[in-house]
């Protein structure tokens, strides 16, 4: 397929949005004033990251001088992954003081897996400590 010349960008934004939740309500401060179709947008990122309800997935949205767009759906954000594998509904009010509960390093590991191409590492150990630090500025406990 010959590349088709594109319009120029105009602004690239990074959303974290509930997945399959995007609707003109939530995502319209954002994205209204760049002049796209907040239905279009709505309805494509709900149908993108409706199998991933419950976590917090970022979309990254390229928006071009004709209006158009594009979107790019990465994996859910590390907290919300942490939150589902911990089994919590938030992280700790106050990180450092209060402890929102343990999370292992095995429970690590899986986010780290599935986290992993979104990551600045190829290395699964790196990639645990991260998501590591992460944890602990939530407020969690890592324990083996």
């Amino acid at each position: 397929m010959a590349a088709m010349a594109k319009n120029k960008v105009v602004r690239v934004v990074t959303l974290h949005i509930p997945a399959g939740e995007a609707g003109p309500a939530n995502v319209g401060k954002d994205l209204g004033p760049l002049g796209i179709n907040l239905m279009e947008f709505c309805r494509r990122y709900n149908a993108l990251t409706a199998e991933r309800r419950g976590f917090v997935v970022p979309a990254v949205i390229t928006v071009y001088e004709d209006r158009s767009f594009d979107l790019a759906i990465k994996q859910p954000t590390t907290a919300s992954l942490i939150r589902k594998v911990a089994g919590l509904d938030k992280g700790a009010a106050k990180p450092g003081h209060q402890s929102a509960g343990v999370v292992t390093t095995a429970q690590l590991k899986e986010v780290a897996t599935i986290k992993l191409p979104d990551l600045n590492t190829s290395d699964l150990d790196k990639a645990i400590k991260i998501v590591a630090g992460t944890a602990r500025s939530m407020g969690l406990t890592v324990v083996d």
